[in-house]
């Protein structure tokens, strides 16, 4: 919930004049989403969902964001330092029943991870759900991406070096 009000605002700041940045060069290239983490969140989605991204492809570059056949050209995007504490405050349910993810839960060692927000119109990829997979994204390592689609979240590998546009 916090995480869609988020992007939300995000989104507004970016509609309102902040300076829009293309896709950072450590993204570039092609990723495989290989599996879905284990994580103590509440979804909008049941495993069928959640299985049919695994092994599809995501692609960035300097001028393209693509998922599967959905296609975002020339995004901008915004690149975001969080803390564990901010990445759980902002990811996680008030309640003691309520959702509850932590950089740990998804492998990222350290106290803070950088998130590459990216903008782009609303998309359908299933009726609960505007966001396209992948267009947020935790750098995990240089070559491991987290993301998160309806609150469930996956982890994607690069599968091609990026390309020298």
């Amino acid at each position: 919930m916090k995480r869609r009000l988020y992007l939300t605002i995000v989104f507004l700041i970016l509609e309102l004049g902040a300076p829009a940045q293309p896709i950072p060069r450590t993204l570039w290239g092609k990723w495989i989403v290989r599996h879905q983490l284990p994580t103590k969140t509440i979804s909008c989605w049941g495993g069928k969902e959640a299985e049919m991204l695994i092994g599809t492809q995501l692609e960035y570059s300097s001028d393209v964001f693509r998922w599967h056949k959905t296609v975002t050209k020339n995004p901008a995007t915004e690149t975001i330092t969080l803390t564990a504490k901010q990445f759980h405050d902002e990811n996680s349910g008030g309640g003691t029943n309520s959702s509850q993810v932590t950089l740990q839960q998804l492998g990222i060692k350290g106290e803070s991870v950088v998130q590459i927000v990216i903008r782009h119109p609303a998309a359908s990829i299933t009726g609960a759900t505007v966001e396209i997979p992948g267009d947020s994204v935790l750098l995990k390592s240089q070559d491991t991406i987290v993301f998160s689609v309806c609150n469930v979240y996956f982890e994607a590998t690069r599968s091609s070096p990026p390309s020298k546009n």
